[in-house]
């Protein structure tokens, strides 16, 4: 068994699957409906997402 298979069974499910993953993945995704220039900037600790940065870009026509 892989060391990241075994961090999924002491964090989530028996299938490996974390709801915090799942969460996580919805938050992007609705940054990345509204944004069109920019970045996004994901913050890990212990193996989860604990903060989202955006940051977005104004493009102005010369």
């Amino acid at each position: 068994m892989t060391d990241h298979r075994i961090e999924y069974l002491r964090n989530g499910r028996s299938d490996g699957h974390r709801a915090d993953i799942g969460a996580c993945l919805d938050k992007v995704r609705d940054v990345l409906d509204g944004l069109r220039f920019g970045a996004i900037t994901l913050t890990v600790h212990d193996a989860r997402v604990v903060q989202i940065d955006v940051t977005e870009k104004t493009r102005l026509s010369a």
